[in-house]
């Protein structure tokens, strides 16, 4: 039996835990190690048994309790070789722990092998990732992208379930209050997945053979939990999917918590 949890998606933190009864992974490490660890402990998993940290990319709401968290545990780290780069020079890399530059051909850790695709985020080099189970399911996380690029489609579709990211309501954010260069950004193609975006592309997975989708890493200010659900339940519908027999659709609590789905 293999195991998804949101242990936290928003701006403020992100961190997932995808495992089974060989181990689990982390995808990030935001919030701090003390959140973090309660967050595990509170779905019954050891952090001891935490086999790898993949990070999608350096910004502090994917890597705050990295380097504190990675050490206490001696948790190898993977990232692309950019996002290396740029924890290097942060010093989020000085702990207990190796790094390393995940291969083209991906990385097995916990029974699971784990490969990386590009994503489009204003950051050195991100990623998203997928992960295969030991009976041939896949996982997949793909936030912090201002597109989907042809990368992710290639490497997501036929996914069993996708944690997606459905970052905000445009007009949300126009009418809201962060300044218009900040806007821009996030509207950019190298900013956050809009609503409508996000469920273009729901649309499409679940069209493919997905039968499983998990919104997250929604804004705080910009968008609500019912928005983002009914932006793309709706699009679902329209396509003729039916809920609760071709798909479910959860959305990740804002803040830390946690988002449980048994395969």
């Amino acid at each position: 039996m293999a195991r998804f949890c949101t242990l936290c998606s928003s701006s403020s933190g992100n961190s997932s835990y995808i495992g089974h009864s060989g181990g689990g992974i982390l995808i990030d490490a935001g919030t701090n190690a003390k959140q973090l660890t309660l967050a595990l402990e509170k779905i019954t998993v050891a952090p001891e048994s935490i086999k790898a940290i993949f990070i999608t990319h350096e910004h502090t709401d994917h890597i705050g309790a990295l380097r504190v968290f990675a050490s206490r545990y001696s948790i190898p780290v993977y990232a692309s070789k950019g996002t290396l780069s740029a924890l290097e020079k942060g010093g989020h890399l000085k702990g207990n722990f190796e790094a390393f530059v995940i291969p083209e051909t991906g990385v097995e850790a916990g029974g699971m092998e784990i490969k990386s695709f590009r994503t489009s985020h204003d950051s050195a080099e991100s990623c998203g990732y997928t992960v295969t189970l030991p009976d041939e399911r896949k996982i997949s996380v793909m936030t912090d992208t201002g597109v989907i690029t042809r990368d992710a489609v290639d490497k997501v579709t036929g996914s069993d379930l996708i944690l997606l990211e459905s970052n905000h309501d445009i007009d949300m954010l126009k009418a809201g209050p962060y300044p218009y260069s900040l806007q821009q950004r996030i509207l950019s193609n190298t900013g956050h997945l809009s609503n409508p975006d996000c469920a273009k592309a729901a649309c499409h997975f679940i069209n493919t053979g997905t039968t499983r989708l998990v919104l997250g890493h929604l804004s705080r200010d910009n968008n609500t939990v019912s928005t983002a659900y009914n932006c793309t339940s709706s699009a679902l519908g329209e396509m003729g999917a039916i809920e609760g027999l071709d798909y479910t659709l959860q959305v990740a609590p804002i803040g830390v918590g946690e988002r449980m789905v048994i395969l």
